[in-house]
């Protein structure tokens, strides 16, 4: 039963991570944008909770440099001049 959880789990977020990228070559997200990199950040810790029931060093590395570039572009998006509304 635990593992049906954890493969819940890892699914929603191969799912995030998956749309998100779908969402952008359909030029329906900006990859900048916080849609984009909040969809890549929840998929990826998703899939990192995952990992803590069925381990895989190579996607647990994986993972986390999609969390890091995830906050990256959340770090740039919050940290940027926004555009005056006219």
């Amino acid at each position: 039963m635990i593992s049906i959880i954890f493969d819940i789990i890892g699914m929603t977020g191969t799912f995030l991570v998956v749309g998100a990228f779908f969402l952008l070559q359909l030029e329906k997200v900006k990859p900048t944008g916080i849609g984009y990199n909040m969809m890549n950040l929840s998929g990826a810790i998703l899939l990192l909770i995952s990992l803590c029931y069925n381990f895989n060093l190579a996607s647990f590395v994986i993972e986390l440099f999609w969390i890091a570039a995830s906050l990256i572009g959340l770090y740039k998006y919050f940290t940027a001049p926004k555009e005056a509304i006219s």
